[in-house]
């Protein structure tokens, strides 16, 4: 008898097989035995659950909630009528048009205005950059258009309110590279508008 007959055939071999966390539920899965009439009902769970899997791919949820301080301290900053692109303004008291509070600029309502940290690039087209922080509002009402912080079966996200034909809720990403899907809500999916970004700031040094 040859020895390639005395060998098994097959065998497991070294970095063959899915790699973990690569496959519809993004985990290792195991082998069990479920009642036939029980059947299309876990099908219909593991389905969810592979969308929520998916789903929080493209959340990009945001971290580092942080409240206002209170009371907000008043600043008067010059704000200069010279539109420069990139240089510097001229310092001379005729140039000043007004002087400007940051805090009155970036809030409208300060009890119900908040500030989180802008995490991913799901909304790099509408100026929301990885470190950015976003001012959320809650005390006004999301309308179609408005960019907000919604909560998504407990996890946050901030992208564009829209709707879909049947007019329910749908929010949509700001980034052409195709990394982020729209994210139709739809039931049984707990959603919340938890409040509006209504601007946002970010430091260079």
């Amino acid at each position: 008898m040859n020895d390639h007959q005395t060998k098994k055939a097959g065998g497991k071999r070294l970095g063959a097989g899915r790699k973990s966390g690569s496959g519809v539920y993004q985990e290792a899965t195991t082998v069990m035995r479920v009642p036939v009439s029980q059947k299309a009902v876990l099908s219909q769970l593991l389905s969810r659950y592979a969308q929520q899997q998916q789903q929080r791919k493209q959340l990009d949820s945001p971290h580092a909630f942080a409240q206002l301080e209170h009371p907000i301290q008043a600043i008067a900053l010059p704000l200069y009528q010279s539109k420069v692109p990139a240089g510097f303004p001229s310092p001379a008291d005729d140039h000043v048009e007004l002087r400007l509070d940051p805090s009155t600029y970036l809030i409208d309502q300060a009890d119900s205005t908040f500030f989180v940290t802008i995490q991913g690039e799901s909304m790099i087209e509408v100026g929301l950059m990885p470190g950015d922080k976003a001012v959320v509002d809650r005390g006004k009402s999301a309308v179609t258009g408005d960019i907000v912080l919604a909560m998504i079966d407990g996890e946050f996200t901030i992208k564009t309110l829209a709707k879909q034909a049947d007019g329910t809720p749908k929010l949509l990403p700001a980034n052409a590279s195709g990394r982020y899907a729209p994210i139709l809500i739809q039931p049984p999916m707990q959603f919340e508008v938890w409040g509006v970004v209504i601007g946002s700031f970010r430091r260079f040094r």
